[in-house]
């Protein structure tokens, strides 16, 4: 691919991140208008949000293993493809279950579109201060896919109604896929020519994780000892573990082994996932709290995201300059010591209280935290990986933040659920802002202890860094018999 390609081609490849990630946040706004209009129970609205996150997540290694077999190029069109199609199925669903099928279909899109599109990037762009820059960009789109989703959905909910939400999404992912049709070249392959795709593995994952989130999400109405909710959990620990035992003994796994034991992949991907479940349980809680409890409308609380939204692509692009400042971990550590706090400060919310008093001040800071943490996780998660298993780790990557969204807003779903109905307030206000507000202190301690945990990935760098400095030498020393010997000891 030629050098002046790299600016068209890295826009078209954001514009396929932006329209996936918008995806995830753009029926925020609009659900007590969606649960009106399809008559959906409550603890069904969280479904519209899981059912999306859960295909997402759950098919997102395969969208990356699919994409190293097939092309890239190839797997990021077909989904893009889908995602459009099901959009416009999305806005014309009348009853829950149309509505839902369309919002998973929609997710497996998602699925093939994300690994496809990193891997592009990270194919554009070799390790380096342009792969920096360019990682930016990337989280800057996804921070302002999230926070734009909340605006615009809000907008067109209370303009022409929650159908037009889905409408406008076709519109975009269709913009998208003419972008890349025209700015994208191949490239080059992964490199897997004549792979296998590990079938049982996915659909044992899959299986498992819907039984997890199903579970999950049920305990809120059912409770924790009722016969549906145990069967659910029980059923996904034992497909979650069958899952294990299939990829140690599939000869093209899913999840190769080898990939979690390159760079930094496992690490970094453990922290994804919790910055996932705090990222989707902000942007769900905030809205509904701000619509049920302070009485906001649609459109004021859209455009109430865009201080969120323009701090999180502040952070976005500040992130490069401030790794190669202070460091690269330094960052990572200071900016989830910031969304820690945001949280927190978001932990003292009220039932009378307003946005600018209660809620500009958190996210701004959550906004600036999120939107370098995110960069720098991206970065740290796919530094180190052979350029073979670029999709996969990019799947990786995508797969554990969305995966972590899915189980991390059920369980914050239920959670919340539970503190309301126990709440000692009779106020209904009253007793939906304490759930609201424990969610909130709960992604705060979270996030505060993996920023407790960023100096052990430092030196977990340092001594990889160090082992293949060794390595590098001890080649160099054995192939030319002229070069410098270490000194005996």
């Amino acid at each position: 691919m030629k050098t002046q390609s790299y600016g068209p081609a890295l826009t078209a490849l954001a514009a396929s991140q932006f329209v996936v990630i918008m995806g995830t946040s753009i029926v925020n706004v609009a659900l007590p208008a969606v649960q009106e209009g399809t008559g959906l129970s409550e603890s069904g609205m969280s479904w519209v949000v899981n059912a999306y996150g859960l295909a997402f997540g759950a098919l997102l290694l395969l969208g990356g293993r699919v994409a190293d077999l097939l092309g890239r190029r190839r797997v990021l069109l077909g989904g893009l493809a889908l995602f459009t199609v099901s959009s416009l199925a999305a806005g014309l669903a009348t009853e829950p279950w149309s509505l839902l099928t369309a919002r998973a279909l929609q997710g497996v899109g998602a699925a093939a579109v994300a690994p496809a599109s990193l891997a592009l990037l990270l194919q554009l762009f070799p390790p380096g201060p342009g792969r920096g820059k360019a990682l930016g960009v990337w989280g800057a789109v996804s921070g302002a896919g999230g926070a734009a989703g909340v605006v615009i959905g809000g907008l067109l909910t209370e303009t022409w109604g929650w159908p037009s939400i889905f409408h406008v999404s076709a519109a975009g992912t269709l913009l998208a896929l003419v972008a890349t049709v025209l700015l994208v070249n191949a490239g080059p392959s992964g490199g897997h020519a004549g792979g296998r795709l590990d079938l049982t593995g996915t659909l044992t994952m899959s299986l498992g994780l819907a039984a997890l989130i199903y579970g999950l999400t049920a305990a809120s109405d059912s409770g924790w000892s009722s016969r549906p909710v145990l069967v659910s959990l029980a059923a996904a620990a034992v497909l979650l573990t069958s899952f294990a035992v299939i990829e140690t003994h599939h000869p093209a796994p899913l999840l190769p082994p080898r990939l979690l034991t390159q760079g930094l992949v496992t690490p970094a991907n453990l922290i994804m996932a919790v910055f996932g479940a705090i990222w989707l349980g902000m942007f769900f809680f905030l809205p509904v709290y701000q619509q049920r409890v302070l009485g906001a409308g649609p459109l004021e609380t859209g455009l109430s995201q865009l201080p969120l939204a323009a701090t999180n692509i502040a952070g976005s692009v500040l992130a490069p300059r401030l790794a190669r400042r202070i460091g690269p971990y330094v960052t990572l550590g200071a900016s989830l010591g910031a969304l820690a706090a945001g949280l927190l400060w978001l932990g003292r919310i009220s039932a009378d209280g307003g946005f600018v008093g209660n809620l500009l001040g958190p996210v701004i800071v959550i906004g600036l935290g999120s939107g370098i943490a995110f960069v720098q996780l991206t970065g740290v998660a796919v530094t180190g990986v052979r350029p073979a298993d670029a999709g996969l780790a990019s799947g990786l990557v995508n797969a554990t933040r969305q995966l972590g969204s899915t189980v991390g807003l059920a369980l914050l779903t239920t959670l919340a659920a539970l503190v309301t109905a126990a709440s000692s307030h009779g106020d209904r206000a009253e007793a939906l802002t304490d759930g609201y507000r424990t969610a909130f202190l709960v992604c705060g301690a979270l996030v505060a202890l993996t920023a407790l945990a960023v100096p052990l990935l430092a030196r977990r760098a340092r001594r990889q860094a160090a082992e293949a400095t060794t390595a590098d030498r001890a080649e160099v020393a054995r192939t030319d018999p002229k070069a410098p010997q270490p000194a005996a000891r």
